[in-house]
């Protein structure tokens, strides 16, 4: 890699070891993808958590926080796996919980802002277009590339970490103008009505594309969709075809027209979706004897106007006997929404709002489900759906209102209700 004379005094230790080691991980990195260069950034975001970190990763931040780590420009962390209101309730392991209390000091002595939350573009920082950041979590990045227009790959936390070290990341990737290009064309027949039929288009568009480099351009879309049905989206293509960034024909910065988004390419191939398309992906789903205990919110976490509407969907009602509402969003929001009121609505119809997290990755959550005696999982998150299997869960897309349906009478329908004037 070509490095400017400021990086050059990093490898060579002027700036400490800490900056040394950070650098010269990431010129592996660099080296590894091809990079010619670096290119400054703002913002980073990172996950770390001690059930993905373990003790190897706890005790290699105790090692950087003791060495003079410290983070250069702002960064934040992602949703973590521990709720520490809720450990003994959820039969979390408490030495794993004081493990996590560790993680976040050393992260904050090396001026890290650990915000827990896997919505930083909705709540926390908002990048302009062609600025360059290096966030992780794939929900974040591909909102970063896609709605703002920001430029980032895929960081995991120790790369991210050295990013905010450094201030700077390898220039590969989505950094890159050639690889942000559209190369596969998605027209929509159909006027999504739910979080969930967002999230059903980007399985129907990731699943049978599954490539990093793959980049949608959707047409044909009826309105301008809000910050959260581009979220579903976004997270259902991050997660069932790896993508990083999307178009949107006349919503997003880089896609005033088709030709504008695809910059010269010939599309690998055209989908049209329909609302029967959405109606099969919510028939797919094994509801087995109908019967259901477990409803969850998360993934992405949930912004204040979701949990407005889940609180007026919950109004006056109450959880089903046996049955669990689970509902995930970020420090910041579960303030604001305790003080509308949203959240004293929740818990009074039965719901658990867990701060700071994300359900799947909880830790200690298979066996947490093996002991609660949950087997199918319904929520309106594609996304959750997705990686959530690990844990051997059954689960079932369905939309909002038939979420809610199921946490209140614990039972399933075979087919998701449909919005009234829906296309079929």
């Amino acid at each position: 890699m070509q490095l400017s004379t400021d990086e050059q005094a990093m490898l060579r230790g002027d700036r400490g070891l800490p900056v040394k080691e950070a650098i010269e991980f990431q010129i592996a990195i660099g080296d590894f993808f091809g990079a010619e260069r670096f290119v400054p950034i703002s913002n980073a975001h990172m996950m770390g958590d001690i059930e993905v970190m373990g003790d190897a990763g706890l005790a290699r931040l105790q090692q950087m926080a003791e060495g003079g780590a410290r983070c250069a420009i702002g960064i934040t962390t992602n949703a973590r796996c521990i709720d520490f209101d809720h450990v003994a309730s959820l039969g979390q392991i408490e030495d794993e919980a004081q493990k996590e209390r560790r993680i976040i000091a050393h992260l904050r002595q090396m001026n890290v802002i650990t915000a827990d939350t896997c919505i930083n573009y909705q709540t926390l920082y908002q990048p302009h277009l062609g600025e360059h950041v290096a966030w992780g979590d794939t929900g974040t990045v591909i909102y970063a590339n896609s709605v703002f227009g920001a430029r980032t790959n895929f960081e995991g936390g120790p790369s991210a970490l050295a990013s905010a070290i450094t201030g700077r990341t390898p220039a590969y990737g989505f950094h890159l103008d050639a690889v942000r290009r559209g190369n596969l064309v998605v027209e929509l027949d159909v006027d999504p009505s739910d979080y969930a039929d967002w999230g059903a288009i980007g399985k129907l568009v990731g699943e049978p594309n599954q490539s990093y480099y793959a980049v949608p351009v959707f047409t044909n879309v009826r309105r301008a969709p809000t910050s959260d049905e581009l979220k579903h989206l976004g997270a259902a293509l991050a997660s069932y075809g790896s993508h990083a960034m999307f178009h949107m024909v006349g919503v997003t910065p880089e896609a005033p027209s088709v030709e504008a988004a695809l910059g010269g390419n010939t599309p690998t191939s055209v989908m049209k979706i329909t609302r029967a398309d959405i109606d099969r992906v919510y028939r797919s789903y094994d509801v087995k004897d109908g019967r259901c205990n477990l409803v969850v919110f998360s993934a992405p976490q949930l912004s204040l106007f979701e949990l407005k509407r889940i609180s007026e969907l919950l109004d006056g009602r109450q959880v089903a006997a046996g049955s669990k509402l689970f509902v995930t969003t970020s420090n910041a929001m579960k303030r604001t929404a305790s003080e509308l009121g949203y959240i004293g609505r929740i818990e009074a119809a039965g719901g658990i709002v867990l701060e700071g997290v994300c359900f799947y990755i909880l830790q200690n959550l298979s066996p947490i489900k093996q002991a609660m005696g949950w087997s199918s999982l319904v929520t309106n998150s594609a996304k959750l759906v997705n990686t959530i299997t690990a844990h051997r869960f059954n689960t079932i897309l369905r939309r909002t209102e038939d979420c809610i349906a199921t946490a209140l009478s614990g039972n399933v329908s075979q087919d998701s209700s449909r919005q009234p004037g829906a296309e079929r």
